[in-house]
């Protein structure tokens, strides 16, 4: 019950920082026409891991909230290029969960080249990983402007102004 409730909290404090003010958002059924079978392989794949690691729900709203912290939901967090990765930044030691995206993505590059973006990706497996875990279940919003997570070196909020 304290797990449920602590994913409850975090994936609260993590969907204020969804609040962004972005335009680009993703709707239920986003992906209908483009990737009909979108979000039933994120759940497949977020439910396969959670079957084999319990901590998979807890460890896939950390890293949703780890990427959606600082800068908006962009996927960044995900990017490894090298040794100034994001995920490799003070703060996000310990961030796991990554192989789980990855196998989400390579299954939905299989099908959909090109459609579903990373941050997109992310935010399905938390919200299916809550679900997993005995919390709600629903179908929100969330980001889609993959484009965001082209961006390099550190956003409007560190530019030392």
């Amino acid at each position: 019950m304290a797990l449920v409730s602590g994913l409850i909290l975090l994936f609260i404090v993590g969907s204020i920082c969804l609040c962004d003010g972005q335009s680009n958002q993703l709707s239920v059924g986003f992906y209908e026409e483009t990737c009909p079978n979108a979000e039933a392989v994120v759940r497949a794949v977020v439910r396969e891991a959670a079957l084999s690691d319990s901590t998979i729900p807890a460890v896939l709203l950390r890293l949703h909230f780890h990427d959606c912290f600082v800068e908006g939901c962009d996927g960044s967090i995900l990017i490894d290029n090298g040794q100034n990765a994001e995920k490799n930044a003070f703060g996000h030691q310990g961030v796991r969960g990554f192989d789980v995206i990855e196998k989400a993505k390579a299954q939905l590059e299989a099908t959909c080249n090109g459609v579903v973006s990373c941050a997109d990706i992310v935010a399905l497996a938390a919200r299916d990983a809550i679900s997993l875990a005995g919390g709600p279940s629903y179908e929100g919003t969330y980001r889609a402007d993959r484009w965001g997570g082209f961006q390099s070196g550190p956003g409007q909020r560190f530019s030392g102004s």
